[in-house]
């Protein structure tokens, strides 16, 4: 279960045996089943989650009640309420298993504590916060820009896992357009 998130942390950072066995201690095990949530607006982030096996998803709903999806981590994919956690402030987003998961996670506090113990973590996390910056200016792009169509197309190029893995609702949430209208655009575009 560890070997994953270690291979993650090896591929990102160098990092001696040493740092690399301080570092895996502060991760706990846990397990999520489909559909249950980890964190619901108002709380504040308390972890960051690895996932080894299952998915989760971030996302939040909008003025008029309506589901938004803004992130999905499948296998070997960090996830965290990101601003609850740098605001210190409580999340205004949900984190849900949406398959029966195995997570490995780690608190906030651990997490900061390690920026002071292991000289290389402060790059670890600033390789996180760069990847989820750029994540979600490739998201805000796609939405702004993008009509059904191409960001339809944009997943499947990109994460493909999301339209072959999870429920047409998370999709067309993920994507921003209607169920209705994702049944046409892959009944249209997916080969049969």
């Amino acid at each position: 279960m560890y070997d994953q998130l270690s291979n993650y942390i090896k591929k990102t950072i160098e990092v001696s045996d040493e740092d690399l066995s301080i570092i895996m201690s502060f991760f706990k095990p846990l397990r999520k089943n489909k559909n249950e949530l980890l964190i619901t607006p108002g709380q504040i982030s308390q972890h960051t989650y690895f996932v080894i096996k299952g998915c989760l998803r971030i996302f939040f709903e909008n003025l008029e009640g309506k589901e938004v999806t803004r992130y999905i981590a499948f296998e070997g994919q960090f996830a965290t309420a990101l601003i609850a956690y740098i605001t210190k402030s409580p999340s205004t987003e949900y984190i849900q298993a949406l398959e029966n998961s195995e997570i490995l996670y780690i608190t906030h506090n651990d997490f900061n504590h390690l920026l002071e113990i292991v000289p290389n973590w402060r790059k670890f996390y600033i390789n996180y916060l760069e990847k989820a910056y750029v994540s979600n200016a490739n998201r805000v792009m796609s939405i702004t820009t993008l009509d059904a169509v191409e960001r339809y197309h944009e997943l499947l190029k990109i994460n493909p896992k999301i339209v072959s893995r999870l429920p047409r609702k998370i999709v067309s949430s993920y994507i921003n357009v209607s169920q209705e209208t994702l049944s046409r655009l892959k009944a249209k575009l997916d080969p049969q």
